[in-house]
């Protein structure tokens, strides 16, 4: 029996490491698509203030030509930060209100039937967006960043729950951890 959960142990540490190479290139592939669209539409808002202010001012929304500015350049340098891996999280936190307030100003509907129709709510606009950020927000801008690479100068270690670093940081997610 100690054998087999040894097995078992060292098989799904295994498993957590090779998986583990995944987690930066697909927080890339995720910064680089979703950020890179979000780019565009902030680019829109802001080539287009008196006519997104408007719109915003048909929401019933207060300063629309203010709001409509503020709404566009979060999401046009939220985007270029979001890309690039600099101070990702903190763009990531700007984003994700500006979203919630997309939802609320303008598909509220959707948000208030989140749980009996959830199609309308990941079917509106902001979804995709809202989600990107709160991945980033969480899981960090991934190693392919300007962030870990300043991490890695300050500290001359990856950071935590990298594996292959200097410093050799194991992945403190396998719960078979043996080290």
């Amino acid at each position: 029996m100690n054998t087999f959960v040894d097995l078992s142990g060292r098989g799904y540490d295994l498993l957590v490491r090779c998986t583990n190479l995944l987690r930066s290139p697909l927080l890339l592939a995720f910064r680089l698509y979703f950020f890179w669209q979000l780019f565009l539409t902030g680019q829109g808002k802001l080539t287009n203030l008196p006519k997104v202010s408007e719109y915003f001012a048909s929401l019933g929304l207060p300063f629309p030509m203010f709001n409509a500015f503020l709404a566009g350049a979060v999401e046009t340098f939220g985007s270029v930060l979001l890309i690039a891996g600099l101070a990702s999280r903190l763009a990531a936190l700007a984003v994700t209100i500006n979203m919630i307030v997309a939802y609320l100003a303008a598909d509220f509907e959707a948000v208030t039937h989140i749980f009996s129709d959830p199609d309308k709510f990941v079917q509106a606009a902001p979804f995709p967006f809202l989600l990107a950020a709160l991945i980033v927000l969480a899981f960090g801008p991934g190693r392919f960043s300007i962030d870990a690479w300043i991490g890695w100068r300050r500290t001359g270690k990856a950071a935590p729950g990298r594996i292959g670093a200097p410093g050799r940081v194991r992945d403190a997610t396998s719960s078979f951890d043996r080290s």
